[in-house]
């Protein structure tokens, strides 16, 4: 396939192994970027070859070279300027989660589906082998009847100064790490009659930032009865990302399901016989990149495309109102 011509909106720490690095392993053109300084949009074509660099990220979205927008902005800002690289006919690949609330997330997809673009929310552990690896062995009965599913997501604290504690660009502990447990509940949904709901959850708030969850736990329920737990804490003495699955005939734990180029690795357990099974440590983000250019290139379906994220963005509004928080509140276009 012709390789992909994509913009990049900002010269985030992110953007290095999301899109910098798997752009390099599967031939993707970086053909532009802008940042706030644009010294740092200098310095960031100059280390991952980008072809210019621009004042803005609308001369960004504007220049007729870019076919697709990467997204890695603050929280708040991914809906605003999802919005406005659709308006201009681009597809997009955004950082989840792709909009600072339901009612903007919804926004994004009308406007999407109205220009016949491509939104993509960047779920990228979903593309890697060990998600397909466990939820293939959900599927296959091997574990019997879905019963549980338990994910801790936990990091270090970011400085104090870092957008993820901030509630104007819609930070917190659910939105930057949280979110990954809800959408792996949402996609085992599958196998246990539906959509997850929330029964209830806690949270508490960064101390200096009114309204920013530091820590927030989420209790969930699936309509065929079985039930799930997320953790999540920006306040961790170290990274966890698990993941566990137990069944009526067994259980599966991912040991890091959203770096598996960390660890790939699943302990399957049926019927009281144990078995490691190792995926390959090939970037989530390469895979993920992949499956983006396809789509646009072949029309394939992805799994996280802009109706996806409306779900998960619900799901997350849900458990900020049951946790005492309110949604995240939308932010304006700004450069």
């Amino acid at each position: 396939m012709e390789p992909l011509r994509i913009g990049v909106l900002g010269a985030a720490r992110i953007a290095t192994s999301a899109i910098a690095d798997p752009a390099r392993l599967t031939g993707t053109r970086l053909v532009a970027v802008a940042a706030r300084d644009r010294a740092r949009a200098e310095a960031f074509a100059a280390e991952h070859g980008v072809e210019r660099v621009h004042d803005s990220y609308a001369d960004v979205i504007a220049d007729p070279k870019v076919e697709a927008i990467y997204n890695p902005l603050a929280n708040g800002l991914h809906g605003p300027w999802n919005l406005a690289a659709v308006d201009a006919g681009k597809h997009v690949l955004t950082e989840k989660p792709s909009a600072s609330d339901a009612v903007e997330a919804r926004e994004v997809r009308d406007a999407a589906a109205r220009a016949g673009v491509l939104v993509m929310e960047a779920f990228h552990y979903l593309y890697h082998p060990v998600a397909r690896r466990l939820l293939d062995v959900v599927a296959s009965g091997d574990i019997g009847e879905l019963q549980r599913v338990e994910v801790d997501m936990l990091i270090p604290p970011p400085p104090d100064t870092d957008p993820r504690w901030s509630l104007e660009l819609a930070g917190g502990a659910l939105m930057d790490v949280g979110c990954y447990g809800l959408h792996l509940h949402r996609a085992l949904g599958a196998f246990a009659g539906g959509e997850p709901h929330v029964v209830d959850a806690d949270g508490g708030e960064r101390a200096g930032h009114p309204g920013v969850d530091e820590w927030l736990d989420v209790d969930l329920e699936f309509p065929g009865g079985a039930e799930g737990t997320v953790r999540c804490s920006m306040a961790a003495d170290d990274v966890q990302m698990t993941a566990r699955i137990t069944g009526s005939d067994g259980a599966i734990l991912a040991f890091n399901f959203v770096l598996p180029h960390r660890d790939d690795r699943l302990l399957v357990n049926v019927d009281g016989v144990e078995r490691v099974e190792e995926l390959g440590r090939r970037p989530s983000y390469a895979y993920q990149l992949e499956a983006f250019t396809r789509a646009i290139r072949t029309g394939a379906p992805v799994p996280t495309g802009a109706d996806d994220a409306v779900a998960t963005a619900e799901l997350v509004d849900a458990c900020y109102t049951a946790a005492g928080f309110e949604p995240r509140p939308r932010s304006p276009l700004v450069q």
